[in-house]
């Protein structure tokens, strides 16, 4: 049985109306021998019959998906800059989330190939794609599903790559340590040259150091406003690693939507 992943999400956006009293939203770990590809798995399923279509908005993480949503809508999604989506009438995704590094032993190919893209799941898998979306899709409980994804993944699973894990290991680090605000930083700390990062961040996570570093802080950014709403905008701006208030004012409405102060009023 895997177990369920109790800390809240990052990154989900108070720009939206969607009330998550309304859907279900579970993420379970990853069996252990995964744990080098599988960040966890995740499934939201909504009942929104005889109400108006609610959005959903999020900045998503340097990661891959592997997404079943009926037979036409399963995917795979790359990195992207945002995500927004509709939900109405009934429905439910169940959906696999990548390490930063973890699907590029998978598929043979950089990931940036998939950066800011959705493909066909046969596109990397071939017809065994298409029959495992048939499989999950016939299950309609989590565990069956999570039980069938991780026999599939093991079934091709690849020899071990320790660049891989040492990139996923970098992309937390740039999560977990506020220090980490400029590529420099994670130049000091990786002990990698600022190309060979930028090579290897191309091949297995699908975006650039910068990209992952801007994307963590903005998540930290969101959760501040969300949070404390009062917070002064330059000394955040400051504590990110930014130049100045406005530098960073710019960068958080080019990618949320909405100026900071805009939102920090949304969500309270």
């Amino acid at each position: 049985m895997n177990r369920r992943k109790l800390e809240p999400p990052r990154g989900v956006l108070w720009t939206a109306v969607a009330d998550p009293r309304r859907y279900r939203h579970a993420r379970y770990h990853p069996s252990a021998d995964l744990v080098p590809y599988v960040e966890h798995y995740w499934t939201v399923e909504w009942d929104l019959r005889g109400r108006q279509p609610e959005r959903v908005e999020t900045l998503p993480h340097p990661s891959v998906h592997l997404i079943f949503e009926g037979e036409r809508k399963s995917r795979i999604m790359g990195p992207a800059r945002r995500f927004s989506t509709l939900l109405e009438g009934r429905g439910g995704v169940f959906a696999v989330k990548f390490t930063p590094g973890g699907f590029h032993p998978f598929a043979g190919a950089p990931v940036a190939r998939f950066t800011e893209k959705t493909v066909k799941i046969r596109e990397v898998f071939g017809g065994p794609g298409d029959a495992l979306v048939r499989a999950i899709l016939a299950q309609r409980d989590d565990q069956p599903r999570i039980d069938i994804v991780e026999s599939f993944l093991r079934g091709r699973r690849p020899e071990p790559d320790e660049t891989a894990v040492r990139i996923t290991r970098l992309v937390y680090a740039v999560a977990q340590e506020r220090e980490i605000v400029k590529v420099q930083d994670l130049v000091q700390c990786s002990g990698l040259g600022a190309r060979t990062l930028q090579r290897l961040f191309g091949k297995y996570v699908g975006v650039s150091p910068k990209w992952v570093i801007q994307r963590y802080r903005l998540h930290e950014a969101a959760e501040q406003l969300a949070k404390r709403g009062t917070v002064s905008l330059a000394e955040l701006a400051l504590d990110l690693g930014y130049s100045d208030q406005a530098h960073f004012a710019r960068d958080f409405k080019a990618i949320v939507g909405t100026s900071p102060a805009a939102y920090a009023r949304a969500a309270r």
